[in-house]
């Protein structure tokens, strides 16, 4: 069995989906999701009318190839909604069947609420204070620790709420006890999550039909930094165990989200509005091309599994014909973005090479 904190698209067309797979053999089998919401009761209230049935078109490129496939994703039980039923959340937390906790509060949800003055017999306000009470719960069953696997998009984000539950701990004046048990005996990862998931399809047989329709890419990435060989998740395609997931991250970073960025300043004044677009103008997706394999691969090499293999992807997720991704919403924190995703590649070629990156330092120069 799973705890699942929110019930938001990515969860559903990530890690649910994933759930769905390995139940799918009583081998790898985790059990039933039991998702956990905090904010508003519609989403919950949908998911429980469909016995926690949805559908998942799996739309873009694949090798090269379009996708174009339906998933009936069956993995969730139900839903609870903390803020009436936090009884019910704490008799699962003391269920022996639960082996992992999932959460994706986004990163508004990693911080720590100054309401949350003391445990009591209601939900508390922040995520960190109502896992810390879970947890509590779960230890005086006397039952093992969970695994914890957080999926918000933060660096070190196990770390990170491992932490803000340890805090908030100190804030209630718990035992020294509690705060041990919480840090050595469940398992904390840090995670990397990457897949694209827009929502509800723009044309689909089951628009209208599945209130709760959904679509995702086919790329999908899960780096979890562990190598223990009982990680629940560790039998799916999608699931990579690392001791160290930051090359991942490196990859993740100047790839994918520097030729996004790129893009961006490429496209500038041509009236191109979409990331496809971009893609299937001629000179604008050669270019691309030439930056990514000439450019920004060379850096990454011996740095990072297979550089160019991830280049190969990131170009098919870039031409997928379902995904309308715009350039303008890219373009938010543009300076902030540079900084991190483009800059660095352009002074670590130099280094390496003892030259500037043609591409790269023409568009820099823009």
């Amino acid at each position: 069995m799973i705890l699942q904190f929110g019930a938001g698209n990515f969860l559903r067309g990530f890690a649910d989906l994933f759930v769905d797979d390995l139940n799918a053999s009583s081998a790898t089998d985790l059990g039933p999701i039991i998702v956990i919401q905090s904010t508003g009761t519609d989403r919950a209230d949908a998911l429980n009318r469909a016995g926690g049935v949805y559908h998942l078109a799996i739309q873009g490129y694949r090798d090269g190839k379009v996708v174009d496939e339906t998933r009936r994703v069956g993995a969730i039980s139900h839903v609870l909604h903390a803020g009436t039923q936090w009884e019910k959340v704490l008799a699962a937390a003391g269920d022996p069947a639960l082996r992992a906790i999932l959460s994706n509060t986004t990163e508004a949800g990693l911080a720590l609420d100054e309401a949350d003055l003391a445990p009591g017999t209601e939900a508390p306000l922040s995520f960190p204070a109502k896992l810390l009470v879970v947890l509590m719960t779960r230890r005086a069953t006397g039952l093992p620790g969970p695994w914890i696997v957080p999926c918000e998009l933060i660096e070190a984000n196990g770390d990170q709420l491992r932490e803000l539950v340890l805090e908030q701990a100190a804030r209630w004046a718990l035992p020294a006890e509690i705060g041990d048990w919480i840090a050595k005996e469940c398992r904390w990862v840090n995670t990397l999550v990457d897949r694209i998931v827009p929502g509800p399809p723009r044309a689909h047989p089951l628009l209208g039909i599945d209130p709760l329709l959904l679509s995702a890419e086919p790329f999908a990435l899960w780096a979890v930094e562990t190598e223990a060989t009982d990680f629940p998740f560790a039998a799916h395609p999608a699931v990579v165990l690392s001791q160290d997931i930051r090359p991942y991250t490196l990859r993740k970073v100047r790839l994918l989200n520097g030729a996004h960025s790129a893009l961006v300043m490429r496209a500038a004044g041509t009236g191109i509005e979409t990331v496809h677009e971009c893609l299937e103008n001629p000179e604008i997706g050669a270019w691309l091309e030439a930056l990514l394999y000439q450019e920004i691969v060379p850096v990454l090499e011996g740095r990072c599994e297979d550089p160019a293999g991830f280049a190969r992807a990131t170009l098919d997720r870039f031409r997928n014909p379902f995904l309308e991704h715009r350039l303008s919403a890219i373009a938010l924190n543009h300076e902030a973005k540079i900084a991190v995703r483009l800059e660095p590649t352009l002074h670590e070629y130099r280094e390496r090479f003892g030259k500037d990156p043609a591409l790269l330092a023409a568009l820099m120069k823009r």
